[in-house]
């Protein structure tokens, strides 16, 4: 897409994931899982005791919930993206302290054993992981190191007999952190350059159990939301890793920590479009409900374009989890922008529908009761944890413009020489006559400009505005693909579904070209000067800067 070229056989027509047999088997737990959640499971409860009540945690054990995709030889459901994403949508529909708890665990917490882990690892740690018997934590935030994790200080030093590890340092902020046995943990190993001598610190990742000793933790953290899921800091004070508990290759600690986030955020948006219907139901409830001036306030405008957008931001979020988890399911390997944009949409419109779902309950939104309130607290960390949105605004930008860079070169310098290069140029108009217009103007035409006219100093700004274009598009896409298939194929909901299609794409339409006209301008330099000398100036004056209107 960043090159001006649609791969429409990635997305054309909606991906179906699943055989006959792989269908049947989830439908199969669907009922249960949700039955459990509804009758078992309360999450108003596990927010009050600030963790999940041991006769659910038991519950989903016996389900097999901590080890949905261990394969079935290792004690596991086995089950695949898809099956995984429905079965972690019902959990988000219903308590997301939960999710969290199971999401940590098996998301990142010891994925890092299922990806990288030899055959040796997965016998010996995924039967007890999959059971419950241990649960998993991924160790990877410090104190000084959040979105930049290659400045952990966290420490690995090889014995000289070269059999194990000696393991310092401390992680912040961990899911499951005080409940955990198995810690996938990342440490900076000190590296010998066998071509110069020199001795630098590479990254590595290890299997750490709490038996090795010196490992240990702190106190349930007090949080906003999530609060049903534990997490703690973790200490590691002279902790012997014998050298085989290495997960991947020795010093190749960040690939693996970057795999490990990039395969589960797909997840992520499978679970809150869950929440998002679920909250939408309440919301709906009340408004058929509710009588004001003597009109039910569905029938009200107002009411009718919140409903209405609510709903398109949910469509939006599931056609993103499941197109990705059906291209993962299919043997795609790269994935990671678009796992990376499913992650920053879901968890922002999660965020939307659920501020929207309680303006239209009003006061009743604002209530304990209704669980609403609660769903908006856990929902808040989505945009922070597992890559802050700021972050990957940026990520999903660099990386598409890294890619698309020798193209778009080309094609600039062909452009300064029209006549010498005609075949290239002409060419080049034959493919955009058979592209999205959108999409061609704005990553073909735009972004070689982009490149060479802005100031270093800009930089983040404008890969912020191209991030949020390039999400619109992607979202353009996969609802594109969705309602076509629903329309194919004779779906009930498919007038409806054009309906949320066509409405999203000409909003979203709106706004790349919003987007791409004040990039384009003269007024955006302006703008982004504006905005750093504030920030500046209230950072220098560490809070606002003008007088209080009263004078004193």
């Amino acid at each position: 897409m960043f090159k001006g070229q649609i791969a429409t056989a990635q997305v054309f027509p909606f991906p179906k994931a699943l055989n006959d047999e792989q269908e049947q088997f989830l439908r199969e737990l669907v009922g249960p899982v949700s039955k459990f959640f509804e009758e078992v499971n309360d999450p108003a409860k596990n927010d009050s005791l600030e963790k999940v009540e041991d006769h659910t945690m038991e519950g989903l054990k016996e389900m097999g919930a901590f080890g949905l995709q261990v394969p079935a030889d290792l004690g596991g459901l086995g089950l695949s993206n898809t099956q995984y994403a429905r079965l972690v949508e019902i959990v988000g529909a219903h308590d997301l302290g939960v999710g969290i708890t199971l999401g940590a665990h098996q998301s990142i917490g010891f994925k890092g054993i299922l990806l990288f882990g030899n055959k040796a690892q997965k016998e010996k740690y995924l039967p007890k992981l999959a059971s419950g018997e241990h649960i998993a934590a991924f160790c990877l935030t410090e104190p000084a190191s959040g979105s930049d994790a290659a400045s952990i200080k966290t420490t690995a030093v090889l014995s000289p007999c070269g059999k194990f590890y000696t393991m310092n340092g401390s992680k912040i902020w961990i899911s499951n952190g005080g409940i955990a046995e198995i810690f996938t943990v990342f440490a900076k190993t000190p590296m010998k350059d066998p071509k110069t001598g020199e001795t630098t610190d590479k990254i590595t990742a290890f299997i750490v159990e709490r038996s090795f000793g010196g490992v240990t933790s702190g106190p349930p953290e007090k949080k906003m939301g999530i609060k049903a899921s534990n997490t703690a800091e973790v200490y590691f004070d002279d902790v012997r890793v014998p050298a085989d508990c290495v997960l991947g290759e020795v010093g190749g600690g960040f690939k693996v920590a970057m795999n490990i986030l990039n395969n589960g955020r797909f997840g992520m948006a499978a679970a809150l479009s869950g929440t998002m219907k679920s909250v939408i139901i309440k919301a709906v409830d009340h408004a058929a409900n509710r009588t004001q001036f003597g009109n039910k306030i569905h029938t009200y405008g107002a009411i009718q374009e919140k409903i209405a957008r609510m709903t398109m931001l949910q469509y939006v979020t599931e056609s993103m989890a499941y197109m990705i988890s059906g291209n993962m399911d299919s043997g795609a390997a790269e994935f990671q922008i678009e796992a990376a944009i499913s992650k920053i949409f879901a968890s922002e419109a999660a965020w939307t529908v659920a501020d929207e779902s309680i303006q239209v309950m009003g006061g009743m939104g604002f209530m304990k009761d209704p669980g609403v309130e609660r769903v908006m607290r856990d929902l808040r960390i989505f945009r922070i944890f597992e890559g802050t949105n700021d972050i990957l605004r940026l990520f999903v930008a660099l990386n598409g413009f890294q890619n698309a860079g020798n193209h778009l070169k080309s094609l600039q310098k062909a452009l300064k020489n029209p006549i010498g290069n005609a075949g290239l140029i002409a060419g080049e108009i034959t493919k955009r006559a058979k592209r999205f217009f959108f999409t061609i103007s704005f990553f073909l035409s735009f972004g070689s400009e982009l490149m060479e006219r802005f100031d270093p100093s800009d930089e983040q700004f404008v890969l912020k505005r191209v991030a949020d274009c390039a999400i619109d598009l992607y979202a353009m896409v996969v609802v594109l693909s969705r309602a076509s298939r629903s329309l194919g194929q004779g779906h009930p909901s498919a007038q409806h579904e054009k309906m949320l299609c066509d409405t999203w794409c000409v909003e979203a339409y709106d706004r790349v070209v919003r987007d791409v006209k004040l990039l384009q301008s003269a007024q955006s330099k302006q703008l982004f000067n504006n905005m750093r000398s504030i920030s500046a100036a209230v950072v220098e004056n560490r809070g606002v800067v003008s007088p209080h209107p009263l004078g004193f």
